[in-house]
């Protein structure tokens, strides 16, 4: 029996049965050089003037699937689909690296921002004790091992990043500070902070307490004016009856009195009132 890739074929004149016995001719129809290990150019067809060999795979004999395609045309195609999964994959990495970066830095200011509001949360819970040590140093009690305690709290408190902020002669801003009093005054050229009442705290950009202040404003006249409080009141100013603060219509009548009463006159010093010609008898003290 042959093989499709081997064939042993006859002379004519030996199958005519004419002459003596000759040696059988080998044809080698294999596509792989098994020395080499290489495809065969034009294996398929054998020396010229030979006649057709036995059907085999891809001869396009009854009972095969048809011509295969060239093996370099299948390595074209075989490469062509290897490098798409390869440019399919090497995109999905990329993907897959870039959203696990952008998870890895919005974890990390997410713990960055929780740790800064821990500590500005603290920090807004001492600043109570601070205005107390404040106090007790305008006040001269700040002496002895309290004063070295109250030093290392500030210095402590200090290298987290608070900052006090407020002093007399500073410009107003509304983001820092807060007005309890209004006033004009011609010593100064703008918005100014003339008065601090209690200082303010902040720590980096974030404001934990704003500074309440008594603030300035140019008199466009040049002269000085009074000082207005948040209810709108002038402080240090005369009413019509000599005392600080009077409203212009004290002293009238609340409504709803008796017509009439509102000329009447207050007795005199001796406890007298008057007669009938002003509304009634005369009544002396005695």
């Amino acid at each position: 029996m042959t093989s499709p890739h081997d064939e042993y074929r006859l002379d004519d004149s030996r199958a005519g049965g004419d002459a003596g016995a000759e040696e059988p001719v080998v044809r080698d129809r294999r596509r792989i050089d098994p020395e080499t290990g290489q495809v065969r150019v034009g294996a398929e067809s054998g020396p010229a003037g030979s006649g057709p060999g036995p059907a085999g795979p891809g001869s396009g004999g009854p009972g095969t699937a048809g011509p295969e395609p060239a093996g370099g045309e299948t390595d074209s195609e075989l490469a062509a689909s290897l490098r798409r999964q390869l440019g399919e994959r090497t995109a999905d990495l990329q993907r897959l690296k870039a959203e696990f970066d952008n998870y890895r830095r919005r974890a990390a200011r997410e713990r960055d921002a929780a740790g800064d509001q821990a500590v500005s949360k603290l920090l807004t819970a001492l600043l109570g004790v601070l205005d107390d040590i404040g106090r007790a140093r305008d006040h001269g009690d700040l002496e002895g091992p309290f004063k070295a305690i109250a030093e290392s709290l500030e210095a402590a408190l200090e290298s987290t990043g608070l900052e006090r902020f407020g002093t007399p002669g500073e410009l107003f801003d509304p983001h820092l500070h807060h007005a309890l009093l209004h006033s004009y005054r011609s010593d100064v050229s703008e918005t100014t902070c003339v008065e601090i009442f209690r200082s303010g705290y902040r720590r980096g950009n974030a404001v934990l307490r704003a500074a309440q202040v008594a603030v300035a404003e140019p008199a466009e006249d040049g002269g000085d004016g009074p000082d207005t409080g948040l209810d709108g009141t002038e402080s240090g100013t005369l009413g019509d009856n000599g005392h600080a603060g009077a409203h212009p219509d004290e002293g009238q009548p609340a409504g709803g009195a008796s017509p009439g009463r509102e000329n009447a006159p207050l007795p005199d010093d001796t406890g007298s009132v008057p007669g009938p010609d002003r509304g009634g008898p005369t009544v002396s003290a005695d």
